[in-house]
């Protein structure tokens, strides 16, 4: 199966076909540039997994081969993170070892290229083979969404396709983007990943939230499972200080329990000598009476 795509060069007009790339075809194992080019690429793409934004219809992925066929020679640039909207599934067992647009699905919809320093480089527009990669992706792939990174300067560039052609974006008040494809911002951000203390890409949605990373969420719980286990242990010690409160009024209202049946008992006691002093005076008058003494005489 062969696709045609007709593309509106600067110069002549290359003939443009998506074909099956042969099974024998050895794909470019060039080393990545610097250290720093892998992280940036892991960094968004777990952004985005986080945020339940992957799916299995869609295709994400760094420094992978995408490929057309110009002037009946097959051209393949790896960019360092590229995204298409939806791609064909593969067959069980099948790894995708690179990708054809049109002919395996949507055209592509972003690439980005975090800076390097070769003939077919990040800006280069050379229009014959092996092509450079800024004419690559805005003549042939026609990519509506191209960016291009230094992470050191730090510089970031967003080239929109527009009349078949790149136009530099400008950026919000916050120095952002607006990346349509995905309905993110994209923008800088310095800080540390994984041990790594550099600038970042990093997306922030439409209300301005930024992407947590997994690990940043998985900070974040861990960070709300501790303080629910500090609201769960405040709430122990203020019940605790409660029952001991209330086990001090018990405690306070048993002494004065104990204190008033001690008083009681006291007042019982009296009742009862004064009981047994009256009966004693009685039995003492009777006695009187029965030897024929008047006890009134008694002085």
């Amino acid at each position: 199966m062969v696709l045609q795509t007709p593309t509106s060069a600067k110069h002549q007009e290359p003939l443009v076909t998506w074909e099956k790339l042969p099974d024998d075809f050895i794909l470019p194992d060039d080393p990545v540039e610097n250290i720093l080019q892998p992280p940036l690429a892991a960094a968004l793409t777990d952004a985005l997994d986080a945020a339940n934004r992957l799916n299995s219809q869609l295709l994400i992925a760094s420094n992978f081969g995408l490929v057309a066929t110009v002037e009946q020679k097959i051209v393949v640039k790896a960019p360092d993170w590229l995204y298409v909207p939806q791609v064909f599934p593969v067959a069980e067992g099948v790894i995708r070892r690179s990708y054809t647009p049109n002919l395996e699905g949507s055209p592509v919809s972003v690439v980005m290229e975090f800076l390097s320093e070769t003939e077919t480089g990040e800006y280069s527009v050379r229009p014959t083979f092996p092509y450079g990669k800024f004419y690559f992706y805005e003549q042939i792939l026609q990519v509506p969404t191209y960016v291009i990174f230094n992470p050191l300067a730090p510089i970031l560039e967003v080239h929109r396709l527009q009349n078949n052609q790149y136009i530099l974006q400008q950026p919000t008040a916050e120095g952002r983007y607006w990346i349509p494809e995905l309905e993110l911002f994209l923008g800088i951000w310095y800080g540390t990943r994984l041990g790594l203390t550099s600038n970042w890409l990093r997306w922030w949605d439409e209300s301005g939230n930024l992407l947590l990373w997994s690990a940043e969420q998985a900070e974040q719980e861990r960070q709300r499972a501790e303080q629910e286990r500090q609201r769960a242990e405040q709430e122990r010690q203020r019940a605790e200080q409660e029952h001991q409160r209330a086990e001090q009024e018990h405690q306070r209202a048993e002494q004065e329990r104990q204190r008033a049946e001690q008083e009681r008992q006291r007042a019982d006691a009296v009742t009862n000598n004064l009981e047994q002093e009256r009966q004693r005076n009685q039995a003492l008058m009777a006695k009187l009476q029965e030897l024929g003494i008047d006890p009134n005489t008694l002085s």
